[in-house]
């Protein structure tokens, strides 16, 4: 195992195991529930709109797959939530170990 491999599957590790990232997924993975449950269990007397919802959890990136043929669009959906999963653990990690700054009041 190379340096750049073992420090791309650490910050990877970083962004993606912290309390955003992984409070987005969970929230794609109950959609994804919710959607699977409507499908296969409730009858509808018309087209169930349900699985719009998991593209809406995942967009704007899983809405770049939405126009591809077969079976395209739901790896849009997993590569949208994995994307989206790191960005929002990157910005948690951003806000979480940035420096404090020390503001000095002086003698007031």
């Amino acid at each position: 195992m190379t340096a750049s491999s073992r420090s791309l599957s650490r910050t990877l590790r970083r962004h993606l195991l912290n309390p955003a990232a992984l409070g987005y997924l969970a929230l794609v993975v109950a959609v994804g529930v919710w959607v699977g449950v409507d499908t296969l269990f409730v009858e509808h007397a018309d087209a169930s709109f349900a699985g719009v919802w998991l593209f809406l959890v995942t967009a704007p990136t899983s809405l770049l797959f939405v126009a591809l043929p077969g079976g395209l669009p739901f790896l849009g959906i997993v590569l949208g939530a994995v994307i989206q999963a790191f960005v929002l653990g990157a910005a948690y990690r951003w806000v979480v170990e940035r420096p404090t700054k020390s503001v000095n009041l002086g003698n007031a």
